[in-house]
């Protein structure tokens, strides 16, 4: 799984490697260039949206998900589950849509909209994580005298981290590419050059906001990959 995930990031980055040099051999490289302080600007529009709705998913998703892995929520788990797999059975420029007639127009219905689609694979992960930690480990554990917050804290958590930023890994580059449907409700980011340069069949343009997405979303995968190599310990890290 992490090798065909791994060949599938290889070939995305190739992929903008070959569309950088079309880019330059056909001379847009140039009109691309003319939108540079657009591209700036609005990069960081991006970057906010993504860091808010991100951050505010995993600060929702990972205790949901803790709190759903528990046994005295055997039972409910799976029809609670349902409930935030809303936010990925509608289409996200459907979310965006409804969040707008809610909240208006700019960044609260963006960063909703965001937000809810990027719930489900945090709590999903977070749950299965936990799930999937050895009954053996738990029960050494008990038997050490550890409490049960003690156990999650020092078992299960540690050894279930590896999934869960494979959650989290898999939602912020998703996001990144997502961000810019914000630009229909008038929250900003990269959008605003891609739906522009298609309305005015302008390719430079369009490329403008097309090729800066798509660079984000590898440099915030690369990003969360060393940091997924990293934080988690050696012992529970399957990349180390």
């Amino acid at each position: 799984m992490a090798h065909s995930t791994s060949l599938g990031r290889n070939a995305a980055l190739f992929a903008v490697f070959l569309l950088g040099i079309w880019a330059s051999a056909s001379g847009l490289t140039g009109q691309i260039t003319a939108y540079w302080a657009d591209i700036t600007y609005l990069s960081r529009q991006h970057l906010v949206l993504v860091g808010a709705s991100g951050g505010a998913a995993i600060a929702v998703g990972v205790p949901v998900g803790v709190w759903l892995s528990r046994p005295s929520m055997e039972r409910r788990a799976e029809p609670l589950m349902q409930v935030f797999n809303i936010g990925t059975t509608i289409p996200t420029l459907a979310v965006i849509a409804l969040s707008m007639s809610l909240l208006g127009i700019g960044f609260p219905p963006a960063f909703f909209g965001l937000f809810v689609a990027s719930l489900l694979p945090i709590v999903r992960n977070t749950y299965a994580g936990l799930l999937a930690v050895p009954a053996h480990l738990k029960e050494a554990a008990t038997g050490m005298g550890m409490t049960s917050a003690q156990i999650l804290w020092r078992v299960e958590i540690p050894n279930a981290l590896y999934v869960i930023f494979s959650g989290v890994r898999t939602v912020l580059a998703i996001n990144v590419g997502t961000t810019p449907l914000a630009f229909l409700i008038g929250g900003g980011g990269l959008g605003e050059l891609i739906f522009t340069g298609i309305a005015l069949m302008d390719t430079g343009m369009l490329l403008a906001g097309a090729l800066p997405t798509a660079l984000l979303a590898i440099m915030v995968d690369f990003l969360m990959g060393q940091a997924q190599l990293r934080l988690i310990p050696k012992g529970v890290n399957p990349l180390r």
